[in-house]
């Protein structure tokens, strides 16, 4: 008898297929991604070394008041990382962008819509904020207190993660580090991601080259942003035993939403501030 191969549990996503765009409210659009699918392969899903978030925001929000003109806001969707599932991004711009000519009383209409939707797809409380245009100081360009690595001369010869070239001395320190050398790809279209990444840790001082050399080694990955986050945490937790840890990737824009991945076993919150390619 022929075993039965498991059904592709993606296989459901719009991600990757030809998609009308529909300009009435639809959140049957919304798609989520069980973080367990990742979480599996990292040996976590029953408990996981970090708590955090991910940060999404939104640039091309815009829906219709009772008078029918046009309205615009910036977006920002906080989902804890302990929800059951992710939101995937297509579905999520879909979505969004079926509120175009849908007609609603006022923006706090519109956040209580979003929140109970986007709730619904995570399956735990998603925290909804809409910003005015002419307040939006929250989404000015910032630089992180970060140390760069990328002018660090390496060779690189790995493009798929490799954990190993993690190198550690015995020197106690606490270190904060930032690249803008992390790429991945889209796990379902293999399209570019591209991303900033800060790491804050307390503990035996990882060389900076083996920690570049690590990141750069996600560029040919294909993977979620926020696995590929998650993925890195676990690493380094696993190959170099830091006290504390964040790991916190700011990724560009797509279709007008930047997703944010926030990671710690000791931070509880971080600035939400866009970086200069974002």
């Amino acid at each position: 008898m022929t075993e039965k191969k498991p059904s592709n549990p993606l296989a459901h996503l719009s991600l990757g297929k030809v998609s009308e765009y529909i300009d009435h409210y639809s959140p049957n659009l919304l798609q989520a991604v069980p973080r367990s699918l990742n979480r599996e392969d990292l040996g976590i899903v029953e408990q996981q070394p970090f708590h955090g978030c991910d940060i999404w925001n939104g640039y091309e929000l815009s829906w219709l008041n009772k008078k029918g003109k046009p309205c615009v806001a910036l977006l920002q969707v906080t989902v804890p990382a302990n929800s059951p599932n992710l939101i995937e991004s297509k579905s999520f711009k879909l979505y969004l962008n079926s509120f175009n000519q849908w007609r609603l009383a006022n923006s706090q209409a519109l956040t209580d819509v979003l929140r109970r939707d986007l709730s619904v797809c995570a399956g735990a409380e998603v925290d909804v904020k809409l910003f005015d245009l002419n307040a939006a100081s929250d989404f000015a360009i910032h630089q992180y207190d970060a140390e760069s690595l990328d002018e660090l001369d390496i060779e690189v010869d790995h493009y798929q993660p490799t954990p190993n070239v993690l190198k550690c001395t015995d020197t106690q320190v606490q270190r904060t580090h930032i690249s803008h050398l992390l790429k991945s790809n889209c796990l379902i279209t293999s399209q570019p991601d591209w991303a900033s990444v800060i790491i804050r840790y307390q503990g035996n001082e990882i060389c900076p080259e083996s920690l570049l050399r690590y990141l750069i080694s996600f560029r040919q990955h294909n993977e979620f942003h926020e696995q590929c986050v998650e993925r890195i945490f676990c690493d380094i937790l696993h190959q170099c035993q830091p006290k504390k840890l964040t790991v916190y990737a700011r990724y560009t824009r797509r279709g007008g939403l930047d997703i944010n991945p926030f990671r710690s076993n000791f931070e509880t919150n971080y600035p939400n501030h866009r970086l200069v390619r974002q």
